[in-house]
């Protein structure tokens, strides 16, 4: 489009998840409470992890760190979408709208990473347990989360750049209730084939990073957990990953539903739901599967709760 036809927007306009004023009331109310039990839980896994010493391991190290991207990557939408119920316009600034993408873009990916790194340390724990110690070492840990952040701020960095390069000349009004990339390309008036072929690209080399390690691994450890003679051996090395399968099916399956399919297949209230369980409720969900199903993790939280009750 002619650029003296294009007129230029200074802020974006949300459609949100319902024009219904009761209904967006109501919504307010379930959100505010997800994101409570979200923050609450995840910080509170973050603070247990490092108060207690039988929790400083490499598996609770890792997961401190997805703890951590699950209430930022949260934290990126919830508050603004809380806001917006309560408001009759729900306006983002242009450069805002780009920042929320980049953050929660970046945090969304890095979590990708971390649950595959994850899904090594249980490998190295079940497969190669007299190794352990020397192949997780500290250094080695904070190697592979620098990893999953790194890749995850360049995948945003390209995502940002390339979707703000684009031109929205018809309206300003997005279909969503966050700065999400495929409602911001089908609003555009710009040829977003680039950005699609770019957007499949990453998903695949993502997802590749992130499964084709977490399949080898799971492989291997099922392999290695059928050879076992005990079957009290095999249950307790089975209960030690089965959190972690859940977590990844759970999160690989809304993410691939998302952001694997070409545009002329969007539907966007299907869309809006996906997102509402992939940005809302898995950052809720992942505390409460590693905890409920931990009994390091539940006991060090009676112990941490019994101190409490004691000194008070």
């Amino acid at each position: 489009m002619p650029a003296e036809n294009c007129t230029v927007f200074t802020d974006f306009i949300f459609l949100g998840l319902s024009g219904r004023q009761d209904v967006q009331q109501g919504l307010f109310v379930l959100f505010l409470l997800v994101y409570s039990i979200t923050a609450i839980a995840n910080l509170g896994m973050i603070l247990l992890i490092s108060m207690d010493p039988r929790l400083h391991t490499p598996m609770y190290y890792f997961l401190s760190s997805l703890s951590f991207c699950d209430v930022c990557y949260s934290s990126t939408v919830s508050p603004k979408m809380l806001a917006d119920f309560l408001s009759v316009q729900k306006r983002i600034p242009y450069k805002l709208c780009a920042v929320q993408m980049y953050f929660c873009s970046a945090f969304a990916d890095a979590a990708c990473v971390m649950l595959s790194v994850m899904a090594y340390d249980r490998y190295v724990a079940i497969c190669n347990p007299l190794l352990y110690t020397n192949a997780m070492s500290r250094s080695i840990c904070t190697q592979l989360i620098t990893i999953a952040y790194i890749t995850g701020l360049v995948d945003a960095a390209i995502h940002t750049s390339c979707t703000f390069r684009l031109s929205f000349c018809n309206s300003n009004i997005i279909n969503h209730f966050f700065c999400d990339i495929p409602p911001l390309l089908a609003l555009s008036s710009s040829d977003t084939t680039i950005n699609e072929i770019v957007m499949f690209i990453s998903c695949s080399l993502i997802a590749g990073i992130s499964i084709i390690p977490l399949l080898l691994s799971y492989s291997y450890i099922i392999t290695t957990i059928l050879r076992m003679n005990s079957a009290q051996g095999r249950r307790k090395a089975f209960s030690t990953c089965a959190s972690h399968l859940t977590a990844v099916a759970i999160f690989f399956g809304t993410l691939l539903f998302m952001y694997s399919r070409p545009s002329s297949t969007y539907s966007l209230d299907m869309d809006k739901m996906a997102s509402v369980f992939y940005m809302v409720v898995i950052p809720m969900l992942n505390p409460l599967i590693y905890s409920l199903r931990n009994k390091d993790v539940k006991g060090a939280l009676r112990k941490a709760v019994g101190t409490k009750l004691c000194s008070g």
